[in-house]
């Protein structure tokens, strides 16, 4: 399922139109973003956390040349599933 699909899929279930389920869906993902980027953890209760993991510097190798390469200390966001989307997917 795509971006396109998962608005289809809204705005069938809301009797909403394809254009105001995307603005809702962007909306939802705006949301999310920004308080990941602000350092906050998102939890949804039933369907998981958006929380944000700092990754250690770390060194690394070019894997054409062999050369050392120094990679830097950076932020990732991660997404652990909840136990009601768990037990959706494993039937």
């Amino acid at each position: 399922m795509n971006k396109n699909d998962l608005i289809a899929e809204v705005a069938s279930k809301t009797g909403q139109t394809k254009v105001a389920a995307g603005e809702a869906v962007d909306a939802a993902f705006d949301a999310i973003t920004a308080a990941l980027a602000k350092g906050d953890d998102v939890k949804i209760a039933g369907f998981g956390n958006f929380v944000v993991s700092t990754r250690a510097a770390s060194e690394g190798r070019n894997p054409r040349t062999g050369e050392t390469i120094a990679i830097p200390a950076q932020k990732a966001a991660k997404f652990r599933a909840g136990k009601a989307l768990k037990d959706a997917v494993n039937g």
